[in-house]
């Protein structure tokens, strides 16, 4: 293999290794913009997985099984939605009951639909989302290897992350989502129905954390095994955390991680136990990064206090600087 090869074949993984780690932020970030915290993409994921493994199997269709990834992840959703606006649950402790809820349920399903506690890898013939070579970019050297081949779903990723984009900030939806966030109270006085709309945010979360457990099993690949997730859906949690619930800057931080697990999957042919440090990275940067974070909104937080203080012994505070 070339250098040119090598290089491209490198960037190619990040954007592969990458793509379940978008969905799982961008499923994060819809819930943060109406105050709530989506812990469960995890367990959304895993569901989502089997989900569109069986169903792509029975039906020998790709669309049907990715749309039952995304049903079921609606599903789960929904239920996490009910139990924690209707039924009054703390919505934390719900999150991680349904993440040990998949990892138990989807290996008794899995055992139920296959006789098998492993994967469905010989049991189901599970279908596979296309890979798109793109006309023209492909025999660029490099450019070519990075950006053509990927799976349908990689490129959707982007995409989604667009629309999610558009819905937060462009739509009358998104506009109530982030008013629902800001202030309840407020939104409710003005007639917007609090528990619709985060019901409403819930139910996207799971169907766009779903695209990304059916990307696992049907193009990462195409079979589904017991906690085959390992973690990604928190990994996405913390892209979406670090950057506030922001699609775009969530995005480009999941491209992180995906940089640091190609890395660390290089290194383990070369310097197995400098990989392990690799993987540390971006885990290490989230943490460091949400501590200044923090630290500049408190400090925003105090200067924007002393300006008030100032006005108000200079006798120019109004009563928008006060409140």
């Amino acid at each position: 293999m070339s250098f040119s090869e090598a290089i491209g074949t490198f960037l190619f993984s990040i954007f592969r290794l990458s793509t379940p780690i978008i969905y799982a932020a961008l499923a994060a970030c819809i819930t943060k913009q109406t105050g709530l915290l989506n812990m469960a993409i995890e367990g959304i994921m895993l569901t989502a997985a089997l989900s569109s493994v069986v169903f792509s199997a029975l039906t020998q269709s790709v669309v049907l099984g990715v749309l039952f990834g995304m049903l079921a992840g609606s599903l789960i959703g929904g239920i996490i939605s009910y139990a924690n606006l209707i039924g009054k649950t703390e919505l934390y402790l719900t999150c991680i009951a349904i993440n040990l809820i998949a990892t138990g349920g989807t290996t008794f399903a899995l055992y139920m639909i296959t006789g098998t506690k492993g994967t469905t890898f010989s049991a189901l013939p599970s279908l596979e989302v296309p890979n798109i070579d793109i006309p023209f970019i492909k025999d660029i050297p490099i450019l070519g290897t990075m950006l053509s081949g990927h799976s349908i779903l990689t490129y959707f990723a982007f995409v989604c992350a667009f629309l999610v984009w558009l819905l937060i900030y462009k739509t009358r939806l998104g506009l109530r989502m982030r008013c629902v966030g800001e202030n309840p109270n407020a939104a409710l006085s003005v007639g917007i129905s609090v528990t619709r709309i985060k019901t409403v945010a819930y139910l996207i979360s799971g169907a766009v954390g779903g695209l990304g457990g059916a990307f696992m099993s049907m193009s990462y690949v195409t079979w589904f095994s017991r906690d085959m997730l390992a973690g990604r859906g928190f990994i996405g949690l913390s892209a979406n955390n670090i950057t506030a619930g922001s699609p775009v800057g969530a995005t480009l931080f999941s491209m992180l991680f995906g940089i640091a697990d190609a890395s660390a999957n290089v290194l383990q042919i070369t310097a197995a136990g400098l990989s392990y440090f690799v993987k540390m990275i971006p885990y290490i940067i989230t943490i460091l990064g949400m501590v200044i974070m923090e630290a500049i909104r408190i400090r925003k937080g105090l200067k924007f206090k002393d300006q008030v203080v100032r006005k108000a012994i200079a006798g120019t505070a109004n009563e928008k600087d006060l409140t």
